[in-house]
């Protein structure tokens, strides 16, 4: 491969220096590369660039074959190359000033990869090189693949209902141990459209599966050393290019998997990292944004440092037009091309911050995506805090935004812990939190465990993190989890003590199940998945969090599937109107085991450990019977004419019971 000299460029055939600045382009061209009948025109974006240059490789040797000048129209360059198809390799290089301090990174040493390309030949790989100023990278890049698209899939309502049950995954985690995958699909996007994969997502009544970021990433520049790689994929690079760690197929193989669970009913969802990218901090890579315009695509203060409201090192500027626009022709990209049905958006008040205003509900960005044709009618779910000013934003969200709640994670955890004045909260949470979201309908997505933080398992097994494996002293990590460990912190063979923690577990399961509103399970908590008490797993792509199908609690699987069942037989118990208390039969009725209304005294008293919720229609009435005490407890139900509750409605200790009325003289429901 030809070298730069000091003075520049030399060595390729048409390399040259880049056309004259022309006035802003009438029309915003399409980006990335895209094929025409004579060869492909390659477009980026970079307003400070003073010249841009389209590179491509020998796709056999990986060696720069042509650097070609690309055109400039406002801040718009662009090149078409007769003679390139589908299939060649490419990146882009970027001239300009490098003044770090004023937000400049250029240096035309740096391969870039174009953030809209669709493909790449090889995954990311961090190496200090990629930082390091007049440092040749492109043979540590991966490169951009010119890609041809599909038809577009034929656009068809979400596969959702309110209610319903997002199942979170991390694709490769999810089934690199699976038995009854084939082992060249184990790991691979391809994998959920396994029979068997999606045989367990019936079960379960899945409404939409939730994918932890799928497309290119990197790994944070402290883990190699340490042995260590990024295993959650929250570390991206470039947001349309599947990364072929986990989808080697690209786009026709996400097709196809979405296609699959479509076929099955069950809806697909994407969580996106539209806040920071891998390039970290002022110490990272330049990679791609960052060498083609780091000043506009990246927030910086008035000392023009990077902003770093995710602590990822950098922070996206969504308040920039060129910023949202990489956001919504990702989303769009994704919906017309693998018919995704909607997105869950990682630290989302980055999405609707603005500068000196802090986070807006009617942010452009946010407006455009509820505003657009594609988007408009697509599930958005929002995680709904960061670390930046006012970052806390759950509620804030504009409708129809569902949005993460962690305040039913800590009421449902506090109060099965143990805590005190713990009972009306935990009420709340499961009536929808209506403390939180305005209007008629609750946007809750509650949860119990998520990817971050610990598993199911290890909330009732584990009161401390226990994070040394990931290198950082046990530092790193949420410090407070609401977790207890019934009396051994860890492992242990006690009877007495795994007994407490399976009815601890089925006890926090049945809360959530009999919850209002959109539910979450992260994948395996359903068979009772164990991390060692690691609540930041992020660095971990081995045993910790591959699942352990072969020797997965297939008691508790059965318990999950049949609540599963139960409520979607029992749409009262997700309903996500709010409750009011009015009808006739009120609509939810909180009483005391005695069937009277509750009083301050059961709520917040010593021992406010029980409450029956019990919600209503006129053709059905169902109780969630909340015992949080060491003893089984009868609740005393009140009748109404022409039906009957079961004969017994007694809870056993530390459980979670729920029952339904039925017509009198006919056979109770199972």
């Amino acid at each position: 491969m030809s070298s730069f000299d000091s003075n520049g460029l030399s060595g390729f055939s048409r390399v040259g220096a880049c056309g004259p600045r022309s006035g802003a382009a009438a029309d915003a061209p399409k980006l990335g590369a895209v094929p025409t009948p004579g060869g492909v025109r390659f477009t980026a974006w970079s307003e400070n660039a003073t010249c841009l240059w389209v590179c491509l490789f020998d796709p056999e040797t990986g060696q720069e074959t042509d650097r070609i000048p690309m055109q400039r129209s406002g801040s718009f360059h662009s090149v078409e190359v007769a003679g390139v198809a589908p299939g060649a390799r490419y990146g882009f290089r970027a001239d300009g000033p490098w003044e770090p301090g004023l937000g400049h990174w250029f240096d035309q040493r740096k391969l870039l990869a174009d953030p809209y390309a669709l493909a790449l030949d090889g995954p990311f790989r961090h190496d200090p090189r990629l930082g390091e100023h007049r440092a040749d990278t492109a043979g540590l890049v991966p490169k951009c693949v010119v890609t041809a698209l599909p038809e577009p899939v034929p656009h068809a309502p979400p596969r959702f209902r309110e209610g319903g049950l997002v199942y979170e995954l991390q694709v490769r985690a999810f089934t690199r141990l699976h038995p009854e995958v084939p082992e060249d699909q184990r790991g691979t996007i391809a994998a959920l459209a396994h029979p068997a994969i999606i045989e367990h997502l019936l079960k379960l009544r899945v409404t939409a599966v939730e994918l932890m970021p799928i497309t290119a990433w990197i790994d944070e520049r402290h883990l190699p050393p340490l042995g260590l790689s990024n295993a959650w994929g929250y570390n991206p690079v470039v947001y349309m290019a599947p990364d072929p760690r986990i989808c080697p197929g690209g786009l026709a193989e996400l097709r196809a998997a979405v296609a699959a669970l479509h076929g099955a009913g069950i809806g697909v969802l994407l969580d996106v990292v539209f806040n920071h990218t891998g390039e970290s901090d002022a110490h990272g890579t330049i990679l791609s944004l960052r060498g083609l315009d780091n000043a506009n695509y990246f927030r910086h203060d008035d000392e023009d440092r990077l902003i770093n409201d995710t602590g990822c090192g950098n922070t996206l500027a969504c308040e920039h037009p060129a910023v949202r626009r990489l956001v919504l022709d990702t989303m769009r990209h994704f919906v017309r091309h693998a018919g995704i049905d909607g997105f869950r958006f990682d630290l989302a008040p980055v999405l609707g911050r603005m500068p000196r205003r802090g986070f807006v509900p009617d942010a452009p960005l946010l407006t455009e995506m509820l505003a657009d044709p594609v988007l408009a009618d697509r599930v958005l779910i929002a995680e709904p805090w960061d670390i930046g000013p006012g970052g806390y934003n759950l509620g804030r969200f504009p409708a129809p935004f569902l949005e993460w709640n962690d305040r039913y994670r800590i009421a449902v955890r506090r109060f099965w812990k143990g805590g005190r004045y713990a009972l009306g909260p935990l009420a709340t949470a499961m009536a929808g939190s209506s403390e939180i979201f305005s209007g008629e309908r609750t946007r809750t997505v509650n949860f119990v465990a998520a990817h971050d933080g610990f598993t199911l398992a290890d909330v009732v097994a584990y009161s401390r993190k226990h994070n040394e494996a990931n290198g950082e002293a046990n530092r790193d990590g949420e410090h407070d989890n609401n977790s207890w460990n019934n009396g051994v912190e860890g492992p242990t063979d006690d009877p007495v003590i795994l007994a407490a923690r399976a009815a601890d577990m089925r006890a926090l399961l049945a809360t959530l199940f009999a919850s209002r509103g959109t539910i979450m399970l992260t994948a395996g908590d359903e068979f009772g998945r164990s991390q060692g008490g690691n609540n930041n797993a992020y660095a971990q792509d081995n045993e910790t969090t591959w699942l352990d199908w072969e020797n997965r609690d297939r008691d508790l699987e059965t318990y999950v599937a049949e609540l599963a069942a139960l409520r979607e037989r029992l749409p009262l118990l997700s309903d996500p109107r709010f409750l009011t208390g009015a009808g006739d039969p009120p609509d939810v009725a909180w009483l005391a085991p005695s069937g009277a209304p509750m009083t301050p005294a059961d709520w917040e008293g010593e021992a406010a450990d029980t409450l029956a919720m019990v919600l209503g229609a006129p053709e059905k009435r169902v109780a969630v019977l909340v015992n949080r005490s060491r003893r089984a407890v009868a609740f005393h139900l009140p009748p109404r004419a022409g039906y009957a509750w079961p004969r017994s409605t007694s809870a056993p200790a530390r459980s979670v019971r729920i029952v339904e009325d039925h017509p009198a003289g006919k056979p109770a429901p199972t």
